[in-house]
Formats: C-alpha cells, structure tokens, sequence
C-alpha cells in the first residue's frame, strides 16, 4: 500500500470516529478508537510507540512516545486542544526526524468539523 493511500485511510476512520464521538474528550479515548477503526480497515497499527533519541551512538529512552504507527510508515499525532500551535508541528516533525520515517499526520479532536484539525507533515517526502 502507497504512503497516500494509507494517509487517506487514516484519515477516514478519524473522521468516523470524530463523527461519533465528537470533540471534547481526552486525546486517548481518540487514540483507543481511531486504533480499533485503523484495525477494522485491516491497517497494522501500533500505540503508544516507544521512540529513543540517537545521541553519540547510543539509543536513549527519554520518554517520547508516537500516538500511533500506522503500517510502520504514518506517524500520527493526536490533539484534542483548543487550537494547534507550532510546537505541535515541530514535535511531529522531530518524531518523523528521530524514526527516519517520511510522513506524519497531526490530527486535532477538538474541532466540529475534523478537516479542519487535520495537518499533513512530510519529513524529505
């Protein structure tokens, strides 16, 4: 499956789970639903990924974590905040820097509509 057609799946269960669930709820009820839609699509995802830093060689755990990895290609980031700011951005984007991968989803629940709350990130894409 291309690196777009996964993005474009995502981002169909998120709206489906946004429709149902609507906005106001914390960023891991999001979480657990969006993984259970990406599962039924038959997408590979993973939660709560453990993401170390390189430095001098060495891979050290400092506690940073991806949402989800979505068939080990799409990183997504969920927020359910009152508007995203550039530090939200960045942080995707060190994710996306730090796993070598090249495409990552920002996704903000607390929106009414979602298409608003959706940034795509490309790291080299």
């Amino acid at each position: 499956m291309q690196i777009n057609d996964i993005s474009g799946k995502i981002i169909e269960c998120a709206i489906r789970v946004h429709k149902e669930l609507g906005s106001g709820l914390l960023e891991n009820a999001y979480e657990a639903c969006l993984l259970f839609e990406l599962h039924k699509e038959g997408l590979t995802a993973r939660r709560q990924v453990q993401m170390p830093v390189e430095y001098q060689g060495v891979k050290i755990d400092v506690g940073y974590r991806l949402d989800l990895l979505v068939e080990e290609q799409v990183v997504v980031e969920l927020k359910a905040v009152e508007k995203m700011s550039p530090i939200h951005e960045a942080q995707i984007l060190t994710y996306l820097k730090l796993s070598g991968l090249k495409l990552g989803l920002l996704l903000n629940f607390n929106e009414a509509v979602l298409k608003n709350g959706i940034k795509r990130v490309a790291n080299d894409l």
